[in-house]
């Protein structure tokens, strides 16, 4: 069947970082939701999602389709029932579709099919902490997806690796490190590069062409995506990719869109000093909601950048494409398109804005084109109201 995956009702809470891409193009673990259902169903998927990034990410239908929740997971035995549905079937977990199998005609009512309840174990992203939260398990399980059968490629025999869990992709080089794989298994990509005197304590994964930089120090779970670059003191965050952390400065139960910079010896904190549970903005409620977590940093969007010796309250969500800097604690919530930091802020307009991004994704040999250029200018509306009164 032709597999498209979908937004479920769980998209708002998944603002800033749904503003800018289904849910599916999340990364958790190695890989992202979308890549884990292609590698294990052998297929391309496309996306229903917003109107507004159809665009960017178009829906693809067929004569026979295969509809999956862009928030789940695979994982064997849902793998094996969404693979018996026959057309006009759906699954069920906890009152939500999680899967479809129809014709042309999409539909996501209930009342359409034949609805089965499934009965299995899920993994599931319901809220933004369940990124960093899920990444352990997450992690793992794409490493063992990943390298099953396989040998890993020859690093330089000057690193140290504890553990057998450690696989390096053709081109990963790395020299002088410590690795230990006896907490999670350590996976380099094609091309990635470990510089001299890290410490790596896994699950960790670094993506292609990414680069954890001299005298790095992260410890699981941490994922860094594609095109990134990683330095200073890292723990269980997750880096999308083509974004910059890569200065001295602690980055910890965190999460990193595309196009972000951590300026040099910036922080989080991830703890309150009472210990109590940390409150993360809720776009649906507009306000704050308890993660029922004692460790829960940053939360950024987007092309948002922090400028040198940022300083991050525990639980604090940056929108899409702000710009943060100057001294003391930004407040917990900064929307979309804002500039400043704890001495105030204003708004970032919309045309300086898509010029920095068309600048840094130039970096990248990335194009910025019309695409882009008005998925922007949809959220900088779509945003507005969190600005003027937010």
């Amino acid at each position: 069947m032709n597999l498209i995956l979908f937004d479920d009702t769980r998209r708002e809470h998944l603002l800033p970082l749904s503003f800018t891409r289904p849910i599916a193009e999340f990364r958790v673990g190695i890989l992202t939701i979308r890549e884990k259902w292609e590698k294990h169903l052998g297929v391309k998927a496309s996306f229903l999602c917003e109107a507004y990034l159809q665009k960017k990410f178009p829906l693809v239908t067929s004569e026979e389709n295969l509809l999956i929740a862009g928030t789940i997971l695979p994982n064997i035995k849902l793998i094996e029932a969404v693979q018996k549905l026959k057309s006009g079937q759906a699954l069920r977990y906890n009152d939500d579709l999680i899967a479809i199998a129809c014709k042309s005609e999409i539909s996501l009512d209930e009342s359409d099919y034949d609805v089965q309840d499934y009965q299995g174990e899920i993994m599931r992203i319901n809220n933004l902490w369940d990124i960093f939260s899920l990444n352990d398990k997450a992690l793992r399980a794409d490493f063992e997806l990943l390298t099953k059968g396989r040998k890993s490629a020859d690093i330089s025999p000057d690193n140290k690796i504890m553990g057998n869990q450690f696989f390096a992709e053709e081109g990963a080089v790395a020299y002088h490190s410590i690795f230990n794989t006896t907490t999670g298994p350590i996976y380099l990509a094609k091309d990635s590069e470990v510089w001299e005197g890290s410490v790596i304590r896994g699950p960790f994964s670094l993506g292609e062409h990414s680069i954890v930089k001299l005298a790095s120090k992260i410890y699981g779970a941490t994922t860094v995506g594609p095109e990134s670059r990683v330095g200073g003191e890292v723990n269980n965050s997750v880096i999308f990719g083509f974004s910059n952390k890569g200065h001295d400065g602690f980055l910890g139960n965190s999460v990193l869109g595309e196009w972000c910079n951590i300026g040099a010896d910036s922080n989080n904190s991830n703890l309150k000093n009472n210990y109590a549970d940390v409150k993360l903005w809720s776009y649906p409620k507009q306000g704050f909601e308890s993660t029922g977590l004692q460790f829960c940093g940053l939360i950024m969007g987007d092309h948002s950048k922090c400028g040198i010796n940022t300083m991050f309250n525990t639980g604090t969500v940056v929108g899409v494409s702000s710009n943060i800097f100057g001294s003391g604690f930004p407040r917990n919530f900064i929307p979309s398109f804002s500039w400043g930091g704890a001495q105030g802020i204003t708004e970032y307009k919309l045309a300086k804005a898509a010029e920095t991004a068309e600048k840094v994704m130039e970096r990248r040999h990335v194009p910025f084109g019309e695409t882009e250029q008005e998925l922007l200018a949809h959220i900088y509306e779509l945003s507005a109201s969190f600005r003027q009164g937010g």
